[in-house]
């Protein structure tokens, strides 16, 4: 296969090129037209990329995979910031998928400025007669109906649960809920087996080719995930490359994570899939206050409380770096990104270096202080970071203000800092949380601004990253963070043939249109997986 008449970015030394020559699944040779065509034959597939740009294909540093493709058969509420907008969204929905027994919803703004007095009675009226759960964009928050309140078990009288929200008065729910009682609606909830979550896989692989994902990083993944991307790659239709990382839950003992070594030994380094991560959640994000800051929110006198002690934190830190695993601490606020840093050097200080090297992880990094920012590069630990949950849009940029002030707010997502500091950044996109599209994410690095190109000049201009650092950290930078820099993340002979091509030059194009550029052509393991558009010749 021959991609040529393109603008090929290498993200390796020679940065640009025209053309990618490939052999099986191997990158054969990049250079000009003219060098490439000449290893043409007749039954040589040639893509013409008409003059647009051709990348290393995307890894996504921070994704849900399985839950992304379950995703996919429920409401998309993301970027829906007024109350009307989500409701004409549930009703749309409603019409075309009247067989279905619930009404689910993702990506709800839970800090919707006009939200409903009561979720329960506004969503009574939209779900004619059906159970209704619409959950948040973080995973923290729902507003559910009277039917699906009825349905967990949740009246006036009961369960006693601070996360469910009810009337002054009456104490009747009103359909808002909290983290801390989600785990009601679980059971009642279309149940997930196995056969569905296999399906969702396949649907997640299917989305990621259609955005130009070759590669993913999925982060706290179950032991059931496991065994499904191994069924799929023992089958020989993995057709995404998959580093997944195991949560770990509470503060296990040594005893506990020892056991875990089998499953890295069952699931070793392999290009399709592999483990040798390990998942610890810290904290959660600012928008939902979640995020354990150093210094109060701005409008009240308390912080959210890390989900783990500093000490634990330490210990558990200190146990998995000394069986060679890697870290993925989850820590958005300025104090669990501390907590994180301080954690992995006490294990730099405890242990040898274990023979793979350390490659420890932060991911969010949503606010961070500038003494930590500059701790990064001499830990050796990688910010992996997710830029569009930094797009400025209009509720997000209000409660980002209200919640942490304006210094503070201005200092968030700060990938300039990290980068001018010559701190490792991985792209990611949370998703479902957030939008999976890498275009999307490396608008707002470049800009600062939401797609339609708000703020004029972008939110804190000063931490916009250049185009290429933002590409870098989708692929290459997010190769390096699954220890996977010499076979991937750049276009380079001998490199495995994963690319996506473009509908446009991005480089010339101007930055406001980086969000509306699409996925002409994806290519992965030397395979058309994805096209568009694009015209393939003999």
């Amino acid at each position: 296969m021959i991609v040529n008449n393109a603008k090929v970015y290498t993200a390796a030394g020679e940065r640009t090129a025209e053309a990618v020559a490939i052999r099986g699944n191997q990158i054969l040779r990049v250079g000009s037209n003219r060098e490439i065509n000449r290893l043409r034959r007749p039954q040589t597939e040639v893509i013409d990329a008409k003059g647009a740009a051709v990348l290393p294909g995307f890894n996504d540093a921070h994704v849900h995979v399985i839950d992304g493709g379950l995703a996919l058969g429920q409401i998309d509420l993301s970027g829906a910031d007024t109350i009307d907008e989500v409701s004409a969204r549930i009703r749309a929905w409603a019409d075309a998928n009247p067989d279905q027994p619930w009404i689910v919803g993702r990506g709800l703004n839970a800090a919707l400025a006009t939200a409903p007095q009561s979720a329960r009675q506004w969503l009574d009226e939209l779900a004619g007669g059906r159970p209704a759960y619409l959950g948040s964009a973080d995973g923290t928050v729902a507003w559910v109906n009277s039917q699906a309140l009825r349905s967990a078990g949740i009246t006036r009288r009961g369960p006693k649960n601070g996360a469910i929200v009810r009337a002054p008065r009456t104490d009747e729910p009103t359909g808002a809920l909290g983290e801390g009682a989600l785990a009601l609606l679980a059971t009642a909830l279309p149940p997930q087996t196995r056969d569905r979550r296999a399906r969702a896989l396949r649907a997640a692989i299917a989305e990621a080719h259609q955005n130009g994902i070759t590669s993913v990083h999925d982060v706290g993944a179950g032991l059931g995930d496991f065994e499904l991307y191994n069924e799929l790659r023992r089958a020989g239709d993995l057709q995404l490359r998959v580093y997944a990382a195991l949560a770990v839950d509470g503060a296990p003992s040594d005893a506990e994570l020892s056991r875990l070594d089998a499953v890295w030994s069952k699931y070793p380094d392999d290009p399709f899939f592999k483990t040798g991560a390990l998942a610890i959640r810290i904290d959660g994000p600012v928008v939902s206050r979640h995020a354990a800051l150093l210094e109060p929110y701005a409008d009240t006198t308390v912080s959210a409380e890390p989900l783990v002690a500093s000490d634990d934190l330490n210990r558990m830190v200190r146990l998995i770096d000394a069986r060679g695993w890697q870290v993925m601490s989850d820590a958005s606020g300025d104090r669990a990104v501390h907590m994180a840093i301080d954690a992995y050097e006490h294990a730099v200080r405890s242990n040898p270096a274990p023979s793979r090297g350390r490659r420890h992880r932060v991911e969010g990094v949503e606010l961070a202080g500038a003494s930590d920012l500059a701790r990064l590069r001499p830990v050796g630990v990688i910010a992996s970071m997710q830029p569009a949950l930094a797009s400025p849009e209009g509720p997000r940029l209000d409660v980002w203000t209200k919640y942490l002030g304006e210094e503070r707010a201005l200092s968030a997502w700060p990938f300039h800092r990290i980068a001018a500091g010559r701190g490792r950044l991985a792209f990611g996109s949370d998703w479902p949380s957030g939008a999976l599209s890498p275009l999307e994410g490396i608008h707002t690095a470049v800009t600062r601004t939401t797609p339609a190109g708000v703020p004029e000049g972008g939110w804190n201009p000063a931490e916009r990253l250049t185009l290429e650092s933002a590409i870098d950290a989708y692929t290459s930078g997010a190769a390096y963070a699954s220890f996977d820099e010499q076979r991937k993340g750049s276009l380079e002979a001998g490199m495995l043939a994963d690319l996506v091509v473009l509908s446009q030059d991005i480089f010339t194009a101007p930055r406001s249109r980086l969000a509306s550029t699409e996925v002409a052509v994806t290519i992965f393991d030397g395979k058309v997986v994805y096209r568009r558009n694009a015209k393939s010749s003999d």
